[in-house]
């Protein structure tokens, strides 16, 4: 059924290939809602952090109890002070939610960037990407992406600057 579709499942044609551009607390926060969706399959994150601790929250553990539920593991990093986040960090979640839905089927993994270019390059089959840099990143990487021929889908804003915000939308206009 993974392979032809079928009851329950989506086939392989049919899913949105996503790359994650942006591994901090918003993603984060917003990554185990979109990780129940059958059609999007996540297959790479990127972010210049690997795993830190000195990321800023709401809460002292809200977003590691969020995270540690998705994944079904209630102590998961429960004994490490401060907020995680990083593309380790976001490959972990991934990676252990999609391992627990497949059951015994294999899962290749995902791919792992810290520049956003090399991703671009490398990643020929991502249908799309997900800008969760901060703000002043979102058109840098948005007009990349959209002329690589990736739809972008992002946290708001669309940019800092409004000359910024034009390039944005006359690129999605000409891609």
């Amino acid at each position: 059924r993974r392979v032809l579709g079928g009851a329950g499942s989506v086939p392989p044609s049919e899913k949105m290939t996503v790359a994650i551009v942006g591994c901090g607390t918003q993603a984060l926060r917003e990554l185990p809602g979109n990780l129940g969706i059958p059609e999007v399959q996540f297959v790479a994150v990127c972010d210049p952090v690997k795993d830190s601790n000195e990321y800023v929250d709401w809460s002292a553990d809200g977003l590691r109890a969020e995270l540690a539920k998705a994944m079904g593991k209630p102590d998961w990093r429960k004994d490490r002070p401060g907020i995680h986040a990083g593309r380790d960090v976001a490959k972990e979640v991934i990676e252990t939610v999609y391992a627990k839905q497949r059951g015994a089927d294999k899962f290749r993994g995902l791919a792992s960037y810290v520049d956003f270019r090399e991703l671009l390059e490398k990643e020929k089959d991502v249908n799309a990407v997900w800008v969760m840099t901060p703000d002043h990143l979102h058109a840098a990487v948005s007009i990349a992406a959209m002329k690589k021929g990736k739809h972008v889908m992002m946290h708001k804003p669309l940019a800092n600057r409004l000359r910024e915000s034009r390039l944005v939308i006359e690129t999605a206009r000409q891609t």
